[in-house]
């Protein structure tokens, strides 16, 4: 900040307090005194497009910033309206370094922006989180007229182009309007160049950021203009948007415009003359068209082989961390040579024009690339990518899962392995390297996994456990590397466990589906746990009913050891249904964090869905369902059902569709892929979420399910199985 004369122009004629053309290693500061305070460390300075552009902004949720949205703007002087989404120019956060020349803090790349249009603001979503800086808070109440408010930035000072210190200074209120408030430095304080998106706040919170001034004794500027006039963007009247904004969670984007995107995998479907050589359609959200990939394109790794089952699995994640989402996909049965079956990963990139239209793809397979992968040996029936997850750490590391249920382990076949990628390496996790017991023939590890930004969780479901044949397994891990380079364990989880209810035996398959959420902000998970193979003693306490199924929730506090929480099956009294033989109730599990911003998220928050897809719906067998519950609360009410012909499904239960087979979540809905029918082909249905109990008690907030089908809404007809796997 800076000390000038008398204050004098109009508040029209302010200008953007962005720098353009900003060294990309120096920072431009609020022209005062700098920053001796670690308090105010929240402040940040961005850099935009490696230099283009400097800004400040203010974190107000541990993955979230509050910035001026003129930062992004093409010519914030004519507007300062921009497009929803990822950045147009990549963008850095540079957090808790209050000296630029020292370590402090963290550096994190901006990979969403979320804009008001109806005011200078942006949310900003980071790449990961920063977990050790205190936060501001949001004041929900207006400053009054002649206030005293603080600023602090990184913009110009007096006599400084690029300061290396964040720089704070007190301001007073002149005037509150609608959507923002003007201000004038007291000692002759200015709002300088690459001040924009700089915290306007009191003891009570953030009241705003700075969106433009006069600059009035800023270095560069005319030392004619002396007013430090400046206009601060209210962010007081709208504490509950930004809550509910930085709380939600993130959802796929691979085009980078700010609307939900959706991938259906086709493992089946005829590529040309190959069939079963399987495709993923993409639908873009919008009404922004849809497309196909599949291994003819150039785009995707591999070529299109009869059997090769691309699309089998999917997953999804930033691993470029430019804001656009990334898509794995899977091809467990793709041939290497004469070997079949040995299995492949690839990773698509997002980009602006969509999936495959930018950086090239990385392929994993084994023999190749880099790291354990390059040393690894082909083998017949390996299934590398059989199950796949991804995701980033807490420490901003990108990750990929992918089990490789079939792999040998030395002498001893199918006992299963898992391959982590991180970062440009890669690592195997089996029960001879790191994961719990020995290696034994049809493990199958790795026939499930599922990871949060904390913990890894990886499915056992042929594991012996004693002389109890495939009663199953599963090993939990932490994304933190040991001294071997390999995550390290944190459990391993059966039925045999004193922690654990119920006793293991043959045919569980305690671990065919796993799943895992973070739990608030703190690395603590749930875990769900599926095994379809359980019996079930019914409620005459004498005949055991094959393969009911059921399904283990599992608290996994970070800093303590873990505690079951319930054991959810059709035969209890609060949950909807009963048990029949083969309902194979937990054949998949999924969940989700609907609002992962939030430090103690509600039971709606929480959500699990199981699926059954072997249960009869009246006499017809095999039609199957979904069941939908809290992870945070016993079943009861906040247990619901989704079946053909209720809750807004469309149709009637057909023999052998097996709904619940397939199933994914996204923030606003519930996918269920319908692969078996009754669409010839396949089809998937978007269910809302406010059609269930588990999520809401407003049964009168049911929504339309939308189905997606080939041959319908821009997909191309012929599918096979479309609806195999869905994200």
């Amino acid at each position: 900040m800076t000390t000038t004369g008398k204050r004098g122009t109009a508040l029209a004629a302010l200008v953007t307090a962005a720098v353009i053309g900003a060294p990309a290693l120096s920072a431009h500061a609020v022209s005062g005194k700098p920053e001796t305070d670690t308090g105010h460390a929240f402040t940040a300075r961005l850099d935009i497009g490696a230099g283009t552009k400097a800004c400040s902004a203010v974190l107000v949720a541990p993955q979230w910033l509050a910035t001026a949205a003129s930062c992004f703007a093409d010519d914030p002087a004519a507007s300062v309206r921009i497009p929803a989404g990822a950045p147009k120019l990549k963008t850095t956060a540079t957090i808790g370094r209050t000296d630029l020349t020292t370590t402090a803090g963290v550096v994190r790349d901006v990979v969403q922006l979320v804009p008001r249009d109806d005011r200078d603001l942006v949310l900003a979503r980071l790449s990961a989180p920063v977990t050790d800086v205190g936060l501001p808070g949001v004041s929900a109440t207006a400053p009054a007229k002649d206030a005293t408010v603080s600023v602090t930035g990184y913009g110009r000072t007096k006599d400084e182009w690029a300061p290396l210190k964040l720089h704070g200074e007190s301001f007073q209120v002149d005037q509150v309007n609608a959507t923002d408030f003007a201000v004038h430095g007291t000692s002759g304080a200015a709002i300088c160049a690459g001040d924009s998106g700089a915290p306007v706040f009191t003891s009570a919170g953030l009241l705003g950021i700075a969106s433009r001034s006069d600059q009035g004794g800023c270095f560069g500027t005319d030392a004619a203009q002396t007013s430090t006039n400046g206009v601060v963007t209210r962010t007081d009247d709208i504490a509950g948007w930004v809550k509910s904004t930085v709380e939600s969670a993130p959802f796929a984007d691979f085009n980078g415009d700010g609307v939900e995107d959706t991938a259906v995998g086709d493992p089946k479907a005829t590529v040309g003359t190959d069939t079963e050589a399987g495709a993923v359609h993409v639908v873009y959200g919008g009404g922004k068209g849809t497309a196909q990939l599949d291994q003819s394109l150039d785009s995707v790794p591999g070529d299109a082989e009869a059997g090769d089952r691309f699309g089998y699995a999917l997953a999804t994640v930033d691993y470029n961390k430019d804001g656009y989402t990334d898509l794995a996909v899977s091809s467990p049965y793709e041939d290497a040579g004469s070997i079949a079956d040995v299995g492949m990963v690839s990773v698509i990139y997002g980009s602006p024009a969509g999936l495959g239209k930018g950086r090239a793809s990385d392929n994993y397979a084994q023999g190749e690339g880099n790291g354990s992968l390059k040393e690894a040996g082909k083998e017949k029936g390996d299934l590398l990518g059989y199950s796949i997850a991804a995701g980033v750490t807490r420490d901003n590391e990108p990750y990929v899962v992918i089990g490789d249920p079939g792999e040998d382990v030395g002498s001893v076949t199918d006992a299963g392995s898992v391959v982590y990628v991180h970062g440009a390496t890669n690592v195997f996790l089996s029960q001879d390297a790191g994961l719990p017991g020995s290696p034994e023939a049809g493990d199958r590890v790795g026939t499930s996994v599922a990871a949060d930004m904390t913990n890894i969780v990886v499915g056992e479901p042929g594991e012996d456990i004693g002389d109890k044949a495939d009663a199953g397994g599963v090993a939990v891990l932490t994304h933190n590397l040991g001294l071997n380079l390999k995550p390290i364990l944190r459990a391993g989880l059966d039925q045999d466990s004193d922690k654990i209810s119920g006793s293991a035996e043959k045919g569980d398959a305690f671990g065919q589906s796993v799943a895992i959420i973070p739990k608030g902000t703190n690395s603590d998970s749930v875990i769900a746990v599926g095994a379809p193979g359980e019996g079930i003693v019914g409620s005459d306490g004498t005949t055991n009913v094959a393969n009911a199924g059921a399904v283990y929730t599992i608290d996994f506090p970070a800093k303590s050891e873990w505690t079951q929480l319930r054991v959810i099956h059709q035969d209890q009294p609060d949950v909807v249904g009963g048990i029949e033989t083969g309902d194979r109730f937990g054949e998949t599990v999924a969940a989700i964090n609907l609002a992962p911003g939030k430090s103690s998220p509600s039971w709606a928050d929480t959500q699990l869905a199981v699926g059954v897809p072997g249960e009869s719906q009246g006499s017809t067998a095999g039609a199957g369902s979904v069941q939908t519950f809290s992870l945070l609360t016993a079943p009861g009410d906040h247990n619901d059902v989704l079946y053909a012909g209720f809750n807004k499904v469309p149709g009637t239960p057909g023999a052998n569709q097996h709904m619940g087979q397939v199933i994914g979540l996204s923030p606003t809905q519930i996918y269920i892929g319908m692969p078996n029918g009754p669409q010839a082909g396949g089809s998937v249905y978007e269910v809302p979420w406010s059609n269930v109990t588990s999520y809401t008690t407003n049964a009168a907030a049911d929504g339309n399910v939308t189905v997606l089908r080939p041959g319908t809404g821009g997909i191309p007809s012929g599918g096979k199985a479309f609806g195999s796997a869905v994200r």
